[in-house]
């Protein structure tokens, strides 16, 4: 899974052509360690079709506010750069699966 910070998201996500999730996470966040092993999942699961990354928004603040992340964890799918979808709090796996097929 992609790590990802405030200097590397533009290029890493915006200029991306394809599918990408992005888990908007902090380590304090219990609903978020929840989530966190289902994104590994994904990203083993969808590798050359959704690149899949993650976002720490204590040391990352900016984009999460340019995103409108008030709460945590978010899990906002891109398709080419652009938000298309969007996850507020822990869910099973089946529904993040759900939001990635409706875009493919």
């Amino acid at each position: 899974m992609l790590e990802i910070n405030d200097q590397t998201f533009a290029e890493e996500i915006l200029q991306y052509e394809g599918l990408s999730l992005v888990d908007f996470w902090a380590p304090w966040c219990g609903p978020c360690r929840m989530v966190g092993p289902i994104m590994e999942q994904l990203a083993d699961e969808m590798t050359g079709k959704v690149k899949i990354g993650k976002i720490n928004v204590d040391e990352a603040p900016q984009t999460p506010n340019r995103f409108g992340v008030r709460g945590i964890p978010t899990v906002i799918l891109f398709k080419n750069g652009q938000e298309v979808d969007k996850i507020v709090g822990a869910v099973p796996k089946a529904k993040f699966i759900e939001m990635i097929n409706r875009h493919m």
